[in-house]
């Protein structure tokens, strides 16, 4: 946290100091964490009293305070602490984290969005940036109009960048989001169909997308996806300097000769064209899973060289990069020879279809030899009246790529069991299952040494706890710690 006064932050947030006078309130500095979850707070640090559809943050000015917090952030007076008092806790946070950000001329933001691969993106990103300067990027998925204040707080003196993940519900979220943190860059990794059920169809998902060029600056640089036609128009509504990326010929930083190992881990010859200059290549070795994230390290490079940070660090630290935040294409081999792959994160069509084209990439081992492929998959949650056609194509692109075993999990997306037995799937080839405890039963009983398996689902499907179980039953697995509250968001 860039340090700031009591009476500052009542001055930037308009609100009225209580439990301390103006003299006091201008020597207490806070300069500690500030959280809205009060088992995060820490010495000189300020909590936030959010109010929830459950709980009051009120309640735990306390414990806020026996954690090291000096003051709070509320909107009614508490004893516990010296406290600003606002009208309203989210005008007061987002006043708050602007000050932050305008108070660091030195920095420079940088916005990604996307219906699928945000969070792997400003992973990479984050990596790229650290190894050059000091960098902060969101914890998890923080998003929101909660989750990108509660990253910017964490921006201290030193910090050179700020990576945003910006996600919305609707239309104007993005918009909003980006007078908090306004970006310089803006990074728009595709257009699809997750949440299509609260916006009503892809063209508004399109509109929502592209609030985030639109806010940029005229000397900013938007980062566009040249294969995602929805993404390439966005040129048109932002007065910022586009660079294109992806494998279309015209791509300013392009992937050509696009390959995949035995783990589904994607190779690319990378070439990078600036205005002026030959066109420079790199060999690019990726050590995530998945060719999805080609796409996703495509923009990385785009936004890191736009950054300031030299091509072959970025391509050295892009070949070790290895998933920061849970539940996403998280790859355990366990000591009996089983691969789990657990990717239950979140899940909408394309997301799902990437991760089947990763499964299948590592159905044969090292050697050539082939493995068997299990597909255990939940619902997609939040597709509207296009539910039932798109469990449905995702359980016929499951047949149509061969993968052995489909097993179905829940009532929602049962239409997935039906498409599969429609394009020809039949007898023990797909099962539905009604949670995951019969799922665990039945991968309990049938997984084989040498077996790959897929967890995929929304994440209120619950599949990645199922992940973690399968992966524990035999063998390590990865740190399976959950950050709760606000730690974990999942809009698009």
């Amino acid at each position: 946290m860039i340090p700031l006064s009591l009476k500052e932050i009542a001055e930037i947030t308009n609100g009225r100091l209580e439990g301390i006078d103006d003299a006091a309130a201008r020597l207490l500095v806070v300069d500690g964490p500030v959280v809205t979850d009060s088992r995060e707070a820490g010495p000189g640090g300020l909590y936030i009293a959010r109010i929830g559809e459950q709980l009051d943050g009120h309640q735990f000015v306390a414990g806020a305070r026996d954690q090291g917090a000096i003051a709070a952030l509320t909107t009614r007076p508490v004893e516990e602490l010296p406290c600003v008092v606002v009208e309203d806790i989210q005008d007061g946070l987002a006043a708050l984290a602007r000050a932050v950000v305008d108070r660091h001329p030195d920095l420079t933001v940088i916005g990604i969005t996307g219906s699928s691969g945000k969070t792997s993106t400003k992973d990479l990103l984050g990596a790229v940036l650290a190894a050059h300067a000091p960098t902060v990027a969101p914890v998890g998925s923080l998003n929101s109009e909660v989750g990108v204040p509660l990253t910017v707080f964490r921006v201290t003196p030193q910090t050179r960048y700020l990576v945003v993940e910006m996600g919305a519900r609707g239309i104007g979220h993005i918009a909003y989001l980006t007078t908090i943190a306004p970006p310089r860059i803006g990074i728009e990794l595709n257009v699809g169909t997750a949440h299509v059920g609260e916006f009503g169809s892809r063209e508004a998902i399109a509109t929502a997308k592209s609030e985030l060029v639109a806010a940029l600056p005229a000397d900013g640089v938007a980062v566009l996806n040249a294969d995602d036609a929805a993404v390439r128009a966005m040129a048109d509504v932002t007065d910022a300097r586009v660079v294109l990326v992806g494998t279309a010929a015209d791509a300013q930083v392009r992937a050509q000769d696009i390959s995949l190992d035995a783990f589904g881990r994607p190779s690319f010859t990378l070439v990078v064209t600036s205005p002026g200059a030959e066109p420079v290549s790199r060999r690019v070795t990726l050590a995530l899973h998945g060719e999805h994230h080609v796409g996703n390290a495509l923009a990385v490079v785009a936004a890191a060289l736009e950054s300031g940070v030299d091509l072959d660090l970025t391509v050295r630290v892009l070949s070790t990069a290895t998933p920061a935040s849970r539940w996403r294409m998280e790859v355990t081999e366990r000591s009996d020879g089983v691969t789990v792959v657990n990717d239950a994160y979140n899940a909408n069509p394309d997301s799902m279809r990437a991760a089947l084209k990763a499964l299948v990439a590592m159905s044969r081992a090292e050697d050539g030899t082939p493995r068997r492929t299990w597909a255990v998959l939940g619902s997609m949650l939040e597709l509207g009246d296009d539910s039932l056609t798109e469990h449905d194509a995702i359980g016929r692109l499951a047949v149509r790529l061969n993968i052995s075993r489909l097993v179905v999990v829940g009532e929602t997306a049962r239409p997935m069991a039906t498409g599969a037995q429609h394009e020809g799937s039949w007898g023990e080839e797909v099962v539905w299952v009604p949670d995951a405890d019969a799922a665990h039963d039945l991968l309990a009983d049938k997984l084989l040494p040498g077996d790959v398996v897929l967890l995929k689902s929304s994440r209120d499907a619950g599949l990645r706890w199922l992940g973690d179980r399968v992966a524990a039953e035999s063998g390590p697995t990865a740190d399976t710690g959950d950050s709760t509250g606000d730690k974990q968001e999942d809009a698009t």
